[in-house]
């Protein structure tokens, strides 16, 4: 595959859908060509579960997210490091954390997400635009418990393996799988895989926009067959976890407004105990 390259300023481009997942793509085979996923480090392995952790929450189950900028947002925080941020999440009672590790358009960081593996006692997502087994091959080395494949990027034929074949690769290095989806099709599709969890992202990528109301759209068109859903994006509000709880949502990935918010052990906990 050719892949064109992009830098960091690109990060508040406002693409077409086909457009800003092929920059996604490009980067990661470019992060990949460059030896970025190359590391000798291998921390302990982490033996938690983000699936069991979420069915045997007795509150609401917030997944915390660690991240400095988005493609959208642009840069998001820059007072903390990743340990402090994963420290006061913790504190929050977040039964798990998503740890950014793409470096180009959302300022991820492997050595951040060891630190961050070091220091906290959770189930840790690695949060990445993963379209290469290499990638896979460097989450346990850093202590990952769960990683992010995107169904939307299998379709357009933009990964070196079917999304079968890199589930059963991750399942094998021992890692659970979250398949995110964004529509109706893609949802059918990741309840009939082997997936462990089903995230459901509330961005349109074609516009950017985000509408929480996307994961009650889904839900209500197909029983999710007792797969774990974890809604994802544009999630603010108490208000909008009871919202997505009441729609059939089991957990929740919140990240801009956590690490926008000037306390971030009090909005997570209140978000907790929403």
């Amino acid at each position: 595959m050719q892949v064109k390259e992009t830098n960091r300023n690109s990060r508040n481009l406002n693409p077409d859908s086909a457009s800003f997942l092929d920059i996604l793509a490009a980067n990661a085979y470019i992060s990949i060509a460059e030896g970025y996923y190359d590391i000798e480090t291998k921390i302990e392995a982490s033996h938690h579960d983000l699936k069991q952790s979420i069915c045997q929450s007795s509150k609401n189950a917030i997944i915390s997210e660690v991240k400095f900028a988005s493609p959208s947002q642009g840069i998001i925080h820059t007072e903390e490091d990743a340990v402090s941020a994963a420290k006061a999440m913790f504190r929050g009672g977040a039964i798990g954390l998503s740890v950014l590790t793409e470096p180009k358009q959302f300022l991820g960081s492997l050595d951040n997400f060891m630190k961050v593996r070091k220091t906290v006692d959770l189930p840790l997502l690695m949060k990445d635009i993963i379209v290469s087994k290499k990638q896979l091959d460097v989450a346990p080395k850093i202590g990952a418990d769960v990683i992010l494949l995107i169904q939307t990027l299998f379709d357009l034929g933009r990964c070196e393996h079917s999304v079968e074949k890199m589930i059963e690769y991750a399942h094998s290095k021992n890692l659970q799988v979250l398949l995110e989806i964004h529509n109706k099709e893609e949802f059918e599709k990741a309840i009939h895989s082997k997936a462990d969890l089903i995230g459901i992202n509330n961005r349109n990528l074609d516009t950017f926009s985000v509408d929480i109301s996307t994961t009650q759209t889904i839900l209500k068109s197909k029983d999710k067959e007792n797969k774990i859903v974890v809604s994802e994006s544009g999630i603010k509000t108490a208000d909008d976890v009871r919202l997505l709880r009441k729609a059939g949502s089991d957990a929740f990935i919140i990240g801009t407004s956590v690490m926008k918010s000037s306390d971030i052990t009090s909005k997570v906990q209140d978000l907790v105990d929403a």
